[in-house]
């Protein structure tokens, strides 16, 4: 309703762009009023949820299978990620399905990407903690081989991410986890901190503070389970918070001296 009334209101006042500003405006509250503040179409949200899940597992079976060989370390920390995701029995079954389904030596991750960028692909943060999510898991024996960095470059492109892009990320996410044990190891270096705020210390105190802000924004559990992410998924992201946190905090602490 909202978004023809002020349609309306905005051409007669403002002309064509009048019209355009004003329809966007009305949509706004048309969803605030249907869905709460910054709410989205429960519809839309659940399918999203649906189609996230899916897409994460059959991916992580891509990449356990990428070098050729399913280790028992692969399948254990499989086992270990569903295990901590605290999954209802249906869904248990599901994400071993799906990652059975992945680690196919002639799955081709094609349609699922298609179909998750149809889904999900409007909403940068959805994008952008299922790569986070992928990158943890192909890290969870401590190193990254190189095919799977090509598979992850390969997936990263099909999500919208240029290579460099996608480096700079991985050179983020890599600095974030010296972070994750919940305070920062002693051989931590400063440098780790500005690389995992995608900053340097060329940066101003302003520009550091609104990178560190735009990432939280990113990992915020309530923004992302509102756009569609599993709750049960919400773990990786309330962890890179944490670590985004502890390394500005560092810098915070360091700038003050």
């Amino acid at each position: 309703m909202f978004k023809i009334i002020l349609s309306i209101a905005g051409y007669f006042y403002f002309g064509f762009f009048g019209a355009v500003f004003g329809y966007f405006i009305g949509g706004s509250i048309d969803r605030a009023r249907d869905y709460g503040v910054g709410g989205v179409n429960p519809m839309s949200a659940g399918q999203r949820r649906e189609v996230f899940h899916k897409t994460v597992f059959l991916l992580m079976g891509k990449l356990a299978k990428a070098d050729g060989v399913i280790t028992k370390d692969e399948i254990q920390h499989a086992e270990q990620v569903i295990k901590e995701m605290q999954l209802t029995t249906e869904h248990r079954e599901q994400a071993i399905a799906q990652f059975k389904q992945g680690a196919a030596a002639d799955f081709d991750i094609t349609e699922t990407l298609n179909q998750f960028m149809a889904v999900c692909g409007q909403t940068l943060n959805l994008r952008q903690v299922l790569l986070t999510y992928l990158v943890v898991m192909a890290l969870a024996d401590g190193k990254l081989d190189h095919v799977e960095q090509v598979l992850l470059e390969d997936i990263a492109s099909r999500l919208g991410y240029s290579q460099a892009t996608f480096q700079q990320m991985l050179e983020m996410i890599l600095n974030q986890m010296h972070f994750a044990s919940g305070q920062p190891q002693s051989s931590t270096k400063l440098a780790d901190a500005y690389k995992a705020l995608g900053v340097s210390e060329e940066n101003t105190d302003q520009e550091i503070k609104r990178a560190y802000r735009k990432l939280m924004s990113q990992y915020h559990p309530d923004k992302l389970i509102g756009q569609g992410l599993p709750e049960d998924m919400i773990a990786v992201a309330t962890e890179k918070a944490k670590e985004i946190q502890l390394a500005y905090d560092m810098i915070e602490q360091h700038r003050k001296k």
